[in-house]
């Protein structure tokens, strides 16, 4: 799978801690990477529902120079009943309800929501995070409408989230959010990826991301 612009944003944005993150439908590892290169301690468990894709992200994780903080643990979040709660959860989670499905299974399972509902992630995401730690993830800005209205009546509120633009001439497309189980005034954010060019970012996305590209 390729390195999406979700996954990076997602991975940059996010609030860290040093204590212990879960990544949600980690793919090959990108975000769970990024977390350990943006942390000196945290010890970051990962689930993956796809096999193969489970140990690419553990040979990933291997070659790594955080290799001894991070775990790839092939389970769907149903499925997965760990022994401690986490100060960070994060998720670029599946989020095509009820569209047209490509060929290819891996790349259903990894985009649309059939095998983890929104219902069934907040549901785990309550249960596995603890008190004062917070849930970061990506939407689209129709589905994070939805997310935020379920997460609301389970009382996981948002307290942040950044409106993301492909450039200055078009709309949001995406929002990033954070939220925790504290109700607080929102931070609202905004962020252009790219300038009025193609391919020639903007100044903040550079900012934000320059630490994980080899070059712009």
């Amino acid at each position: 799978m390729k390195v999406g612009t979700d996954a990076v944003l997602l991975g940059a944005w996010s609030k860290t801690t040093e204590g212990n993150i879960l990544d949600i439908g980690t793919g090959t590892g990108l975000i769970a990477l990024m977390l350990a290169q943006r942390t000196q301690t945290a010890l970051i468990d990962t689930i993956e529902i796809d096999e193969a894709t489970s140990k690419e992200a553990q040979e990933n994780f291997i070659k790594s120079n955080w290799k001894n903080r991070l775990t790839s643990i092939n389970s769907s979040l149903q499925d997965f009943h760990p022994s401690k709660r986490f100060d960070l959860i994060i998720s670029n989670p599946p989020f095509f309800i009820d569209a047209t499905k490509a060929p290819e299974n891996k790349r259903n399972t990894a985009r649309h929501s059939d095998s983890l509902s929104f219902y069934e992630l907040i549901k785990a995401v309550k249960h596995l995070l603890a008190d004062n730690a917070f849930f970061s993830l990506i939407l689209p800005i129709n589905e994070a409408k939805h997310f935020i209205e379920i997460a609301f009546e389970a009382q996981l509120y948002l307290n942040r989230k950044c409106m993301v633009k492909p450039n200055p001439t078009k709309a949001a497309k995406r929002v990033l959010m954070e939220l925790s189980f504290n109700e607080t005034t929102i931070i609202e954010e905004e962020l252009t990826i790219e300038t009025e060019k193609r391919h020639i970012y903007t100044e903040e996305y550079i900012t934000l991301t320059k630490d994980f590209y080899l070059k712009f």
